[in-house]
């Protein structure tokens, strides 16, 4: 029986790569892969899906206004083995919904990879509802720069862990951090300078 699975990790952790090296897996293997990713994540321009490692792909592009479901069963049911989302933490409640039903319907694998909270440490709601859905949920690990394991997404503004603030605002290591929860709190309570990686020490 085909799983909805829920693979997360924090920023930093290569969701993007392992979501791309997985597609080829079952390209090699000459299975088709139907490849999404939020309309909300336009880092890479349309249409392009691309990893820190330089991995990348097209990709298609689900709106809000998508019913991922309706577009699964009128072009790509029966003639898809798998379907891959990246960032599915950006994809509404309702399509979370959808992808359980395409395995539900279809027996069709639906591997979804992003991130489970936020900047505040919460839940988006998409992270949310596949918590509540997925039949299998992978922590796909990454280290904090203390050495112990990452859990948080900081962002960081002019040097600083900012608490406050819209839920989405894109970025990579311009703009976040993945810190254990430990160095998280102490950065905030010490008003620390954080030094984001590839930058230099101020």
């Amino acid at each position: 029986m085909a799983k909805l699975y829920f693979k997360y990790g924090a920023m930093g952790s290569s969701k993007t790569a392992q979501a791309l090296i997985t597609k080829y897996n079952y390209e090699e293997n000459d299975m088709k892969v139907w490849l999404l990713k939020p309309s909300a994540d336009t880092r890479d321009g349309a249409n392009i899906l691309r990893s820190r490692i330089g991995l990348e792909a097209r990709v298609e592009i689900a709106t809000p206004d998508v019913n991922i479901y309706e577009r699964f069963s009128t072009d790509f049911a029966g003639r898809c083995d798998a379907v891959i989302v990246d960032e599915c933490q950006f994809l509404t409640v309702e399509q979370i919904d959808q992808l359980r039903q395409i395995v539900d319907d279809y027996n069709v694998p639906v591997m979804c990879f992003g991130l489970r909270t936020d900047f505040r440490t919460r839940l988006f709601p998409g992270s949310l509802r596949l918590m509540e859905l997925a039949d299998a949920i992978e922590e796909i690990k990454t280290m904090c720069d203390c050495g112990a394991k990452a859990t948080v997404n900081a962002r960081i503004i002019d040097g600083y862990i900012v608490t406050e603030g819209a839920q989405v605002v894109l970025g990579g290591n311009d703009s976040y951090i993945a810190m254990c929860h430990r160095c998280y709190i102490q950065g905030i309570r010490e008003h620390r300078k954080i030094r984001l990686h590839g930058q230099n020490e101020q």
